[in-house]
């Protein structure tokens, strides 16, 4: 496709940067390093959960028999002939009329069918006093009671957070098969930039796409190398990426899109397997797609807000997608604060700040792709489809919540 054909809606153009990428190989991992990946095979419990009976309070294994007409006013004594802690591996039996003193997760000794929590006793170490009858059963967490051995405890495709790696790490598992991360190479271009935190010159701007950008990738879930600085020159260009393409599951560039006349990633790649179009889209028009040197590409534009814009709605789902991720930000529909118009034939995506208890979304900054400042202040997108020039001030619009709410 060409700048002159007509321009890709929206969603044509994420299906084409979608299709690029593959699912992820499958790989195992420490349980450690699969925190946010897809688990790729169900897991099923080698042990159960509780692996045997155990206490669920600090206090007396008893048999409740042996206490069943305990009070406060009329205590049962025992004498406490054992102490279970803990990682104790025997099992010494309880026997009638006595007590082991025992702590939370310690194994229930043969004989006991109940445990008085301490605070209910004297908390006496070679002779106690109960003063609270207790029920069989009571405090004593039972073998299998929350994950039974051979059970599925994890289907494929959960998604691995803190309590799930938790529950692995119980049934056994000290590494999972997971979908691994994309490796992503992450490329701004521009002659003017420089390094943040050295003298700018007149004309020169500090970079900050590629810190975006990686940042982006990263919280998407995938794994980002950053290449900075590589000037608006095509063979400079063509000579910096060569070495650092093996390896890589996709490139996504920052500038040199466009129609101006320096620019270099669409020299560099026009006719080497990635095409350049327009899409029905602000901001963010001007985008890039295709193989260059075998390795998929997402060209997008130089400002800031573009480049932000075109990587969550094209190239963040499409990394959560090959790597089984849910690809969708979460969306929710809010009431304007205040009216907004939008360019005639193209979906617009504007910064806003988004307020579920409220159910309203202010816009913040105005549509200029340049307004990074806005866009740091801002926790969702509004989507504002191609078929609406204007929205009053309280009417309902869908929101991408890509921030904190």
């Amino acid at each position: 496709m060409t700048t002159a054909q007509k321009p890709r809606s929206v969603d044509e153009h994420g299906r084409v940067v979608a299709a690029l990428l593959a699912a992820t190989p499958v790989i195992r991992l420490p349980l450690v390093e699969c925190a946010g990946l897809a688990l790729a095979e169900p897991i099923t419990a080698a042990v159960p959960l509780p692996p045997f009976d155990n206490s669920g309070m600090d206090g007396y294994a008893v048999r409740s028999a042996d206490i069943a007409g305990a009070t406060s006013d009329a205590p049962v004594a025992l004498p406490v002939t054992e102490d279970i802690p803990a990682g104790r591996t025997d099992s010494p039996t309880l026997a009638p009329h006595t007590a082991h003193r025992i702590m939370t997760g310690a194994p229930i000794p043969p004989g006991a069918d109940a445990v008085v929590p301490v605070e209910l006793t004297d908390g006496g170490r070679h002779r106690v006093q109960i003063f609270a009858a207790r029920a069989a059963g009571d405090s004593v967490r039972l073998t299998g009671g929350d994950v039974t051995a051979g059970g599925e405890v994890l289907p494929a495709g959960t998604v691995l957070g803190p309590a799930q790696l938790g529950v692995a790490a119980a049934v056994g598992y000290g590494e999972l098969p997971v979908h691994r991360r994309v490796r992503v190479l992450v490329l701004s271009t521009g002659s003017e930039l420089v390094v943040p935190g050295t003298p700018l010159q007149h004309g020169q701007i500090y970079e900050s796409n590629g810190t975006m950008l990686a940042a982006a990738v990263r919280e998407a879930g995938g794994e980002a190398q950053l290449m900075h600085f590589v000037p608006d020159d095509v063979a400079a260009l063509e000579a910096a990426l060569a070495p650092r393409l093996a390896g890589m599951d996709l490139l996504v560039t920052s500038g040199g899109v466009s129609a101006g006349a320096y620019e270099v990633v669409k020299s560099a790649m026009t006719g080497h397997g990635v095409e350049f179009a327009k899409v029905a889209m602000n901001p963010g028009a001007p985008q890039g797609v295709g193989r260059y040197r075998g390795v998929p590409v997402a060209a997008m534009p130089g400002n800031p807000v573009s480049a932000s814009v075109s990587f969550e709605v094209f190239v963040r789902p499409a990394l959560r997608a090959a790597m089984r991720l849910p690809a969708q930000r979460p969306r929710a529909m809010a009431r304007l604060t205040e009216a907004l118009e939008s360019p005639a034939d193209k979906r617009q995506f504007r910064r806003g700040a988004f307020d579920p208890g409220a159910g309203t979304v202010v816009p913040v900054g105005g549509p200029g792709s340049h307004l990074l400042g806005a866009l740091a202040r801002s926790n969702c997108l509004i989507d504002i489809p191609e078929t609406t020039a204007y929205l009053e001030a309280g009417e309902q619009v869908e929101v991408w919540c890509t921030g904190v709410v």
